[in-house]
């Protein structure tokens, strides 16, 4: 009797795992930290590696794509279908990773992998090269199934190279290179699950914008009781412009915010609440000690699915030991704002700059300056390719899925809006790995059920895809 195309997957991973995990531990040996001028070199090597890897696999085109600048290289690998009109699937993922020294707490070199307890251990084992790599067996998986010689997918990868140092480069190059990123859905593989025994799929993540706001009154610090209730105090202005940040209900008062969200679905809000969520264990993650919000809304509600303003920084005057009777000359202010689905970052700037200028009084000069913004991205539940996501990952996992969103930002919404094309999540991660942090990890067994993800993905969304409708003539007049 012949083998079911799940069992032939699973065979060819079990068969291949050993070359895997080595191919991988070599990869993590180059300290690729884009962050630190000093492995510049490392960081080109591992673009060069992973390109070569690729071609390795199978695909015709692998190539290390240059950034603006000293931008980091990255990784662009592109394997046709057969099929003319197939889908095109874009994998997203980066190669660079954070800073990592054994005197941070490491209890082994962190570039010097080590495999125990069904785990590896390493820099970049979990962020992101290991989700990054399962995609390489996980297409031989998939072709080994088939008994094809091309994917079921236009499949094209793009590696970024400087993710960890905010993605600097990255909108250029996807617009500088938009034809051929082209694609139908985008995957992300920088994401991860809600635990070791709960699969999920990453629905969406918030965008932000973050500001500076400066305040100034006086042209020095002047005497507080010579001149002070007689002047404007720039420090006064800023604490009552934070103190009016936020109604009773922890709302952001500023008008027009929430217009155009996309609100939860009573659907989405079952499903948000059937998570096994410990909200203890969170507040001690968290290392706080009470939960706070926008009321009537759950604490998961609130870090995925809300917008947010926060004070990320306040100051100004006389920060010394014992007493200065001043009226400052000057006061800062550091605002961020998470964003939904539906907010535009730069609406929302223009917001926040009337907001603030209409509570700026007389004899106060005040500056704003804002970042580069992220846009946020969701994916409805009903998407057809999210549906594949699922399916695929059920068939890996041997139960059921569910949902999440990421409370963070992140560069997938570039290729979103750049790109016109869906974005959905496929990572295999769990909070325990430590992201970013000493002894960063991967769960073996998990990361080769992302390999046997990403084997049935293809196929599936190949099978169910269904092309946008054409507009009718008539809707463009």
């Amino acid at each position: 009797m012949s083998e079911t195309p799940d069992n032939v997957v699973r065979t060819y991973i079990e068969n291949h795992r050993a070359a895997f995990l080595d191919d991988l531990a070599e990869w993590l040996r180059i300290p690729s930290v884009s962050a630190q001028p000093e492995h510049a070199g490392d960081v080109r090597r591992s673009a060069e590696w992973l390109a070569a890897k690729l071609k390795e696999t199978g695909f015709p085109t692998a190539e290390v794509w240059e950034t603006a600048g000293t931008g980091a290289p990255a990784v662009f690998a592109h394997w046709p279908a057969a099929d003319p009109a197939a889908p095109t699937v874009l994998v997203y993922g980066h190669h660079d990773v954070q800073p990592a020294a054994l005197a941070d707490g490491w209890h082994t070199e962190p570039f010097e992998p080590v495999v125990k307890d069904g785990r590896m251990y390493g820099r970049g084992a979990a962020d992101d090269k290991g989700q990054v790599f399962f995609h390489t067996l996980g297409v031989r998986a998939h072709l080994a199934a088939t008994g094809a010689d091309a994917p079921a997918v236009h499949l094209k990868l793009l590696i970024e190279g400087e993710e960890e140092s905010g993605s600097p480069n990255f909108r250029a190059l996807v617009e500088a290179r938009a034809a051929e990123l082209a694609a139908d859905v985008v995957i992300v593989s920088d994401t991860g699950m809600w635990s070791e025994t709960t699969p999920t799929v990453c629905t969406g993540m918030r965008g932000v914008a973050d500001c500076e706001i400066d305040f100034h009154g006086p042209d020095q610090d002047i005497h507080s009781g010579a001149f002070g209730g007689a002047v404007p105090n720039p420090a006064t202005v800023a604490a009552r412009l934070v103190a009016a940040l936020h109604d009773e209900d922890e709302r952001v008062t500023i008008p027009g915010f929430y217009d155009h969200i996309t609100e939860l679905s009573e659907a989405e809000r079952r499903l948000i609440a059937e998570l096994p969520f410990d909200e203890a264990e969170w507040l001690r993650t968290a290392r706080s000690h009470a939960t706070a919000g926008e009321a009537g809304y759950s604490t998961l509600e609130r870090v995925w699915a809300r917008p947010t303003a926060e004070v990320n920084g306040i100051g100004g005057g006389y920060q010394g030991p014992g007493g200065k009777t001043i009226v400052p000359a000057s006061a800062h202010l550091k605002l961020s704002f998470r964003l939904v689905s539906g907010q535009d970052p730069y609406e929302v700037e223009a917001a926040v700059r009337d907001w603030v200028a209409a509570r700026v009084p007389a004899g106060i000069r005040h500056s704003i300056t804002f970042g580069a913004p992220t846009r946020p991205c969701l994916t409805p539940l009903d998407h057809p390719a999210l549906q594949s996501v699922v399916r695929a990952m059920g068939r890996a996992f041997g139960q059921r899925v569910r949902f999440t969103r990421e409370g963070g930002s992140g560069p997938a919404a570039d290729l979103q809006d750049v790109l016109e094309a869906p974005v959905l999540f496929l990572g295999i991660s769990v909070p325990s790995d430590g992201w970013h942090s000493p002894n960063e990890k991967v769960e073996l067994d998990l990361l080769l059920k992302g390999v046997e993800t990403a084997a049935h993905l293809w196929g599936d969304l190949a099978e169910n895809w269904a092309p946008p409708a054409p507009v009718a003539a008539a809707a463009l007049s």
